[in-house]
């Protein structure tokens, strides 16, 4: 079987080769560049992992689906920070920043068309046919989830199960389908394939909430991104609505304060909601609810039948993206 490490360089070296060095210069180059920012592959090596546990020779047209997910991916990235207005994404400027908004949504779409013409060298026609309407279905769900993050922004009423419903589109069914693609492209059960998606269903629900607290208790230099930039921004985050849940009178009224300022030290306001998360134990309560979603994951892989050996490297990879401090 293969390693996680492994994995991620085939990934690495398969995006390497990607025909991305062709005119116009202004719409590839910008592709390319995100790209080449790294990050963890968290989604095209949960697809491997598990087609892994199935099947030991992983082939080209295995690795060309999961340039489709990566690729996909970094399109909802590239988007997400042009309508956020960041301006870093893993330690580099945006690329909105570097060239301009009209760049980032055009390169931003020729993304999106690629990652759909990766898909399409399924040569099978019966696993294209169970494919493409797994992928398409997340696809659309990840734009119903980012509608629902940007309704909360004029939302005053917004509840953690709300918040919940909207990361589970937004980043959840991401991870949940790129593991039951990898089912299905090993011949998985299709009790199995569940069992998979649920897998990545509830892992991504605890990946974000470790986003959500790594956000204001992470290190700026492992994170890549700066601290506390949720806070600045008003973001209804986990965190901030079990803050309201949990606040006496005295303690909303501050909260209010500080989300009503239209002009602010950021370091204040970081420093002053923070603060009051500390006193609330906000840090302890989504700890235990992403604790909670993460068992969920692992009951749901002990059921999947397969030997517990082959499930090893899975479940380090997920270990790791719970301890993770980026």
């Amino acid at each position: 079987m293969y390693t996680v490490s492994e994995l991620a360089d085939r990934i690495n070296n398969a995006i390497q080769t990607l025909p991305l060095n062709r005119e116009p210069e202004g719409l590839y180059k910008p592709i390319s560049y995100v790209l080449s920012l790294g990050g963890k592959r968290v989604r095209p090596i949960l697809m491997l992992l598990t087609y892994n546990m199935y099947k030991e020779r992983i082939d080209n047209e295995v690795i060309h689906v999961a340039l489709a997910v990566e690729t996909y991916h970094n399109f909802t990235l590239l988007h997400d920070d042009l309508m956020d207005c960041a301006d870093e994404r893993r330690g580099k400027k945006t690329v909105h920043k570097v060239w301009n908004d009209n760049v980032a949504i055009l390169s931003g779409d020729a993304m999106l068309i690629l990652a759909y013409q990766y898909l399409s060298q399924i040569d099978d026609p019966e696993y294209f046919s169970l494919i493409f309407p797994e992928f398409s279905k997340f696809a659309l769900e990840i734009c119903e989830g980012q509608q629902y993050d940007m309704d909360f922004e004029e939302r005053t009423d917004v509840h953690a199960d709300d918040y919940l419903r909207m990361i589970k589109l937004k980043t959840s069914v991401l991870l949940a389908g790129s593991m039951k693609i990898g089912g299905i492209l090993a011949d998985a059960s299709k009790d199995d394939q569940e069992l998979l998606y649920n897998v990545g269903l509830y892992t991504g629900l605890a990946f974000q909430l470790k986003d959500d607290l790594l956000d204001v208790y992470g290190d700026p230099k492992l994170f890549g991104k700066k601290i506390g930039k949720d806070i600045i921004s008003n973001k209804k985050t986990y965190l901030m609505i079990k803050a309201f849940e949990k606040a006496n009178e005295k303690q909303k009224k501050e909260l209010s304060h500080w989300i009503s300022l239209k002009e602010f030290s950021p370091a204040e306001k970081i420093a002053a909601i923070t603060a009051i998360y500390n006193d609330l134990s906000i840090k302890s309560v989504v700890e235990d609810k992403m604790n909670s979603f993460y068992n969920q994951a692992l009951v749901n892989l002990e059921k999947v039948n397969i030997d517990s050996e082959r499930k090893k490297q899975l479940i380090l990879f997920l270990n790791q993206l719970m301890d993770r401090e980026v």
